[in-house]
């Protein structure tokens, strides 16, 4: 069985001649990244391992030197490569919290039991995080527990909310 990739980000460019990469981070905060190692890092359709040997914030970005990246012109072929690391490296998640790769998937349901459709994905704006709902329609709903989310539930595949269908 093929183990489940998280992504975590993507390499952005190059920066600088030594293999240097330029990292555009999903974590939050953005210099979480560079607590797992090693990356997986997809090029030409292919995984592959990588270890981190350094990664820093600069400017108000992120680099990083990545193993066997030695030089600006290698370092170029990684540009737009997919980061991720294998699902068994995330720690645990708090009681009450999520992460977001997990509830992809999830059954969404009214608390009177109207099916609305599946998360399918998450984004943030800010003031909440917002879960993308595709059924018969999209639903936007904000991740506000104990106000429009009473419950997840991973191992019934389920997300109860506080939400009118007609939304």
């Amino acid at each position: 069985m093929a183990s489940e990739r998280i992504i975590l980000g993507k390499v952005a460019g190059v920066y600088g001649v030594r293999g240097w990469v330029k990292i555009f981070s999903e974590t939050q905060p953005k210099e979480n990244i560079f607590s797992y190692s090693p990356w997986q890092i997809k090029l030409n359709g292919q995984w592959q391992t990588i270890k981190v040997i350094e990664g820093k914030p600069h400017g108000k970005g992120l680099v990083a030197h990545l193993s066997s990246y030695d030089d600006r012109e290698l370092a170029k072929q990684l540009t737009g490569a997919d980061i991720a690391i294998d699902k068994t490296q995330l720690q645990a998640a708090e009681e009450g919290e999520y992460y977001w790769a997990d509830m992809i998937g999830l059954k969404v349901v009214t608390l009177d039991g109207d099916e609305l459709g599946c998360v399918d994905h998450l984004f943030e704006t800010g003031a909440n995080d917002v879960v993308v709902v595709k059924g018969e329609r999209e639903r936007l709903i904000p991740f506000v527990q104990g106000q429009y989310i009473h419950s997840v539930d991973f191992e019934a595949g389920v997300m109860r909310v506080d939400w009118d269908p007609a939304f």
